[in-house]
């Protein structure tokens, strides 16, 4: 962990419709190699820039909370959940930033698609006034040269040191090998009457047997995050 006065706290959101592996090693390697102090999951209630999610916002909870058992360095915020209606991350992170100050560092973690599509997200420009931005990307894959994301790219570039010298305002891109794994073929496989094992912790695959979860409204396979 890199040595600073300054506590660093990242944030990893999602849908987690289910909570799978690939979502779990992403979150612990970016805490790792970027020296976070904390890697809070953050599942969401209704997000507001994807469909509604496939099961309820407790069966989703309490899948995450089954993954993250005796993992002491991912930690699960559950403010999301206590919403109603949907959710945005501008709101989380405003009240994020009351709780822990001016001073703290907030990191909020997102996949290269989410960047590309963040010029539609919710008073999208107040994002960076309240905390950096982390954006992972898969080896080879091109960030955009032209257009508003590459212009928010230049403006607000930065390296990982600033993350824990800063208390906000800068984007860093991570390239990151991912874990080729997708919710919606989970969601899938289990509908169709196949296996998903050794796609999720097995305490989690245990929960979707006893609940009989995801078997019909997993075949539309639209609703959310991979």
């Amino acid at each position: 962990m890199m040595n600073s006065n300054r506590r660093a706290i990242a944030l990893f959101g999602g849908t987690f419709d289910p909570v799978h592996f690939g979502h779990l090693r992403m979150a612990l390697e970016l805490r790792q190699a970027l020296g976070f102090d904390e890697m809070r999951l953050l599942p969401s209630h209704q997000p507001g820039h994807r469909n509604r999610p496939g099961v309820s916002a407790v069966h989703r909870r309490n899948m995450l909370g089954l993954a993250l058992e005796g993992c002491a360095e991912l930690q699960l915020d559950e403010r999301e959940l206590k919403r109603s209606g949907p959710t945005y991350t501008v709101d989380t992170l405003e009240e994020l930033r009351g709780e822990l100050g001016e001073e703290a560092s907030i990191s909020f973690c997102m996949g290269l698609d989410s960047l590309l599509t963040l010029p539609s997200w919710h008073r999208w420009d107040r994002l960076l006034q309240l905390a950096h931005l982390v954006v992972v990307i898969r080896p080879g894959w091109q960030l955009p040269s032209d257009g508003e994301v590459a212009d928010i790219l230049r403006r607000h570039s930065g390296e990982i040191r600033d993350l824990h010298t800063e208390s906000r305002g800068r984007l860093v891109v991570r390239e990151q090998t991912l874990l080729p794994i997708s919710a919606t073929n989970i969601r899938q496989l289990i509908a169709s009457g196949q296996s998903p094992r050794y796609l999720l912790p097995a305490a989690v695959l245990q929960y979707i047997d006893d609940h009989q979860l995801y078997r019909q409204a997993a075949l539309r396979g639209d609703s959310n995050d991979d």
